[in-house]
């Protein structure tokens, strides 16, 4: 549910995600939240009661939009409202919404949203950091984007999305194709070696190292998580 549903149609109809929409293994159903005004200047804000900078999305047609998508859903799906108050998107929150039937992202634009129909249809407020975008469609994208490459059918090789960054809680291992030195660099010779359990240890230790390094916080939740005795094994 969006004001600019080009913007929208022009980022999901791409590479990947393109590929999985026109295979059927997600459906994108954009709605362009300005077709259900009764304003005949298809006008969807108002000034704010109270004064104040800006423009606020009028509830009216955010409400229909919201009825429309419902009755052709044939159900109440969660709705998504993106919004710098609300929740940070991790990737465990991906997995859960990749398990859904139906989700509705709904993209606020100027001052916000009239907090009344907020109240009446939103089950989920998420943010995608701290800082302000000028509207929710880029968020939804990247939600979107994370979301629907773990549905199965979605990714060529379904193993790649298991051993990605923050699958396990760690980021993930470097890459490395041919040619097998470049720049004055060799590739770590233990992935030319042919062992995949050398491999497997010699990733697992890469993940530990670079998660320590670069993000400190991951790296101390999969310490609580995995406990201390699995901690020291694997330093």
């Amino acid at each position: 549910m969006t004001l600019f549903p080009d913007m929208i149609r022009q980022g999901m109809n791409t590479s990947i995600l393109g590929r999985a929409i026109q295979s059927g293994a997600i459906e994108l159903e954009i709605k362009n939240i300005r077709d259900y005004t009764q304003n005949r200047h298809l006008k969807v804000d108002d000034y704010p009661y109270g004064g104040g900078a800006g423009m606020v999305m009028e509830a009216e047609p955010v409400y229909r939009c919201y009825e429309a998508v419902c009755s052709e859903a044939g159900c109440v799906p969660r709705v998504v409202y993106l919004t710098p108050q609300g929740t940070v998107f991790r990737q465990e929150m991906a997995q859960e919404y990749a398990e859904e039937s139906d989700v509705i992202f709904l993209c606020g634009h100027y001052e916000g949203i009239d907090e009344r129909v907020l109240e009446e249809i939103v089950t989920d407020y998420i943010s995608i950091g701290d800082y302000v975008l000028t509207g929710g469609e880029l968020p939804a994208m990247v939600m979107m984007d994370a979301i629907a490459r773990l549905v199965p059918g979605v990714l060529n090789n379904e193993e790649s999305a298991d051993t990605e960054s923050f699958s396990d809680g760690l980021l993930e291992y470097p890459q490395y194709t041919r040619p097998p030195e470049i720049l004055g660099r060799r590739v770590p010779e233990v992935l030319l070696s042919g062992h995949h359990e050398n491999i497997r240890r010699w990733r697992q230790e890469q993940s530990l190292q670079r998660t320590r390094q670069r993000r400190p916080d991951l790296y101390q939740s999969w310490r609580i998580r995995s406990g201390d005795g699995a901690d020291r094994q694997q330093e």
